[in-house]
């Protein structure tokens, strides 16, 4: 059983708790949110982290993202819960950990805290996540920024890491 404390829209515990199940999140009641850790992954050389989520998730099944990710469970502070997910979809601890924005969303009832995790760890020492990640692969900053261009990209995934890729774009040169 996963439960979830719920919060208000500026992120204050309102002292109740939402159970977990399928999709339910939708039900959360209106001007309620819960956490999501939202952690992009950038090696020392430069290169990040996209993985590919399992067919059976409830939502996005089977695309790539950025990262790694999930809800805070009950008792659980943002950074903490990054850190768990990181760790429980990837295998990996990052270096440094470094809050990047944070955005709500009003249809999945989330307060969304992503963080940049720097790693320096031998890249092949990612360890998918059964029921979570079925792949993964590193990319280039060029490459993460054609990822966020497609249309294979999940929209709001990017859209929660708008100021880093601007700023990325803007280091780089980029001009798809």
């Amino acid at each position: 059983m996963e439960l979830w404390d719920l919060y208000d829209k500026d992120g204050n515990k309102t002292g109740e708790v939402w159970e977990r199940k399928p999709m339910n999140y939708l039900n959360i009641p209106e001007g309620r949110y819960h956490i999501v850790g939202d952690i992009l992954v950038k090696h020392v050389d430069g290169t990040f982290l996209l993985t590919k989520r399992d067919m059976h998730k409830d939502i996005y099944p089977g695309c790539w993202e950025p990262g790694a990710g999930g809800a805070a469970q009950q008792g659980e502070e943002p950074y903490e819960c990054a850190v768990r997910e990181l760790f429980e979809e990837t295998g990996l601890t990052a270096d440094s950990m470094d809050l990047i924005g944070t955005s709500r969303s009003e249809r999945s009832h989330a307060l969304y805290y992503s963080y940049l995790a720097v790693v320096s760890c031998d890249k092949d020492s990612v360890v998918l996540q059964e029921g979570e990640t079925t792949d993964y692969k590193w990319v280039d900053a060029k490459g993460l920024l054609d990822y966020a261009e497609s249309a294979d990209a999940m929209r709001n995934h990017v859209e929660r890491y708008r100021g880093f890729i601007n700023e990325l774009k803007d280091e780089i040169g980029y001009d798809q």
